[in-house]
């Protein structure tokens, strides 16, 4: 009972990020906001760490790798989804970010040797690909609540994290999980607090930030980055590959928190596209009885990212 009480609150907790972030950027610019996210974040992650006396890396090639997980895993679709829903709605985010596993299975296709597709994936890579078309058109007829703009910087940024993922698995599977994460926000803050501080002159606004904003920003940095990654892993500890199936939970949560508090439009292509592109992933993570074997830890890490 406490680890499907673990397994809901964290499909809440990420499920509920877009949201967040949309209630933040309408006052906050993007790269203050993902600054003071991500810097949050790899403070409290650097803490645990050090506190914990967690092995390192000491070779220049794995902090080579870390620096390119952190960019592409955090710093840059950390900003691309934030950019992107100054524009699009907090639900359509929801549901194109949940699209990152079929990205990372073709990139992986070309890339590693033990994750080459079969019927079973191409038919999920179609019918998920369908969805996202669905919503693309979806955007291309509402532009007013959909536009194209904000659904490619979302598609980007999945690309982005199918990038770090398919990276990870290839050249950091030796380290320990819980340590690339907090090397991975530490290198992503190392990124965009100067790239902030040097791009941004208006930065004094910051102190008249209302309520909302703060406790968006802080929940987003504290609940929704650090205290789910410690969920997250309590749930692998417990469940194994079974908690991967916590990325099935966002899209419905996001779809009905934005319509909630925001007054989001749920129509039928919204709908549509959700559950197509929900079947591809369960269709491409497919295995017949006879081919089915129990996934290691460092695999059901590496299935997804969380926003």
């Amino acid at each position: 009972m406490k680890q499907w009480i673990a397994f809901w609150l964290l499909g809440l907790i990420w499920g509920s990020s877009f949201l967040l972030i949309k209630i933040a950027v309408d006052e906050l610019e993007t790269l203050p906001l993902v600054s003071i996210r991500v810097g949050l974040a790899a403070l409290l992650m650097a803490i645990y760490l050090a506190a914990t006396k967690r092995h390192l890396p000491h070779n220049w090639v794995d902090r080579l790798g870390i620096l390119f997980v952190g960019f592409f895993n955090i710093a840059l679709p950390f900003t691309l989804i934030t950019r992107a829903e100054e524009s699009i709605d907090s639900s359509l985010a929801t549901v194109l970010n949940s699209s990152v596993p079929l990205f990372s299975l073709i990139i992986a296709h070309f890339s590693l040797s033990d994750e080459k597709l079969n019927r079973y994936k191409v038919l999920g890579l179609v019918i998920g690909y369908a969805g996202i078309l669905l919503l693309t058109f979806r955007g291309l007829s509402n532009s007013k609540s959909s536009p194209l703009a904000g659904q490619l910087l979302m598609i980007t940024a999945v690309i982005s994290y199918a990038i770090a993922i398919v990276f990870m698995r290839a050249r950091l599977r030796h380290l320990e999980p819980i340590t690339v994460a907090g090397l991975t926000l530490i290198a992503a803050a190392i990124i965009l607090i100067p790239l902030t501080l040097v791009t941004e002159s208006n930065l004094e606004r910051l102190t008249r930030l209302s309520t909302d904003t703060v406790v968006a920003v802080l929940t987003l940095a504290v609940v929704n980055t650090v205290c789910a990654y410690f969920l997250f892993y309590h749930l692998i500890g417990e469940w194994g590959a079974r908690a991967s199936m916590v990325t099935y939970v966002f899209p419905p949560v996001g779809i009905t928190l934005g319509a909630i508090f925001l007054n989001e439009v749920i129509d039928l292509r919204l709908v549509l596209g959700s559950g197509l592109i929900l079947a591809g992933i369960f269709a491409v993570n497919y295995k017949p009885v006879s081919a089915q074997r129990p996934k290691t830890t460092r695999e059901t890490l590496e299935d997804g990212s969380p926003a």
